[in-house]
């Protein structure tokens, strides 16, 4: 199986799903790459490549062999299709989204891939046809594997792009991961109180925030940084954000969480990841931020 690049793109072109074009359908490659670079490490030299069987499988609908390549469990955590849990509803899945993909002839871009031992974070940009014009879809997908019997995706996106609402996404995992200390803790203490020149002053000259809702929506430099910060924070107060889970591999972070609180409102639980992309000085050249909150009305 080929490792995920920096930059690799997927079509999905076909408007009826067929048997033989499953592995077209741009989510479970950049799923099954993801799976490959969060095993690596567990994986010893030589061994047949159980990703690889696992779609090949799938490809075959052949369900010994899914038994045989995943004894334990597959757990997909999608925004809209919810916990899909087990081959039977997985294949389903595969077969829904391909259709839902194909019909808005979507393409798929790989952009970035950050590993730790037994998990990977892949961020994606799905380029899709709607109503006649292309949508740019950011999504994030972590893969998790903590030994080989099972493995566990969890995709993280704002649907806006593509039915203009967002949707409240519950909690995934339960808080109590560590903040890391450097740069990307000092970005969490200043958003949890809502100070906006030190959360601007942990940005590199040109750093940027991407919002999730799509890539216009980017704000680039301490003037448009320090512009976007204080709306955020006009609801009085900072934003509060529990991480769950910190895959870091020294230049990129990423950073799974429960959003709990804007300003001074409480939130039910809402799931959400950011990626934080470190300069060689140890500033932030980017924010990527994949969730659905909504800032409550001032």
């Amino acid at each position: 199986m080929r490792m995920v690049p920096e930059a690799t793109e997927c079509r999905c072109t076909t408007a009826t799903p067929r048997k033989d074009a499953w592995f077209e359908m741009p989510w479970f490659p950049d799923f099954a790459n993801a799976a490959e670079l969060a095993r690596r490490e567990t994986r010893e030299a030589g061994q047949a490549d159980p990703v690889g069987q696992y779609f090949a499988a799938l490809n075959d609908g052949d369900t010994h062999a899914l038994e045989t390549v995943w004894p334990g469990e597959v757990v997909v955590h999608d925004p809209r299709a919810g916990m899909v849990r087990g081959h039977r509803q997985l294949r389903r899945f595969v077969r829904e989204n391909h259709t839902w993909l194909a019909e808005r002839r979507a393409r798929i871009e790989t952009q970035t891939a950050t590993r730790v031992s037994g998990r990977a974070v892949v961020e994606l940009l799905a380029h899709l046809e709607q109503d006649g014009q292309e949508v740019a879809w950011p999504v994030a997908v972590v893969a998790e594997s903590t030994e080989e019997r099972s493995v566990v995706f969890r995709t993280y996106c704002s649907q806006v792009p593509v039915d203009g609402r967002r949707h409240l996404r519950p909690q995934i995992l339960e808080s109590g991961a560590d903040a890391p200390g450097d740069v990307v803790g000092r970005y969490h203490a200043a958003l949890e109180v809502g100070d906006v020149e030190a959360i601007v002053s942990t940005f590199a000259a040109n750093g940027y925030f991407s919002e999730p809702i799509g890539t216009h929506a980017a704000h680039r430099g301490a003037r448009e940084l320090r512009s976007f910060f204080a709306s955020s924070f006009s609801t009085g107060g900072g934003i509060g954000v529990q991480p769950c889970a910190v895959t870091d591999d020294g230049v990129r972070c990423a950073v799974e969480y429960n959003c709990i609180r804007w300003g001074d409102r409480d939130l039910a639980p809402q799931a959400g990841i950011g990626v934080f992309e470190r300069d060689p000085d140890g500033l932030l050249a980017a924010v990527r931020v994949y969730d659905d909150i909504e800032p409550p009305v001032a």
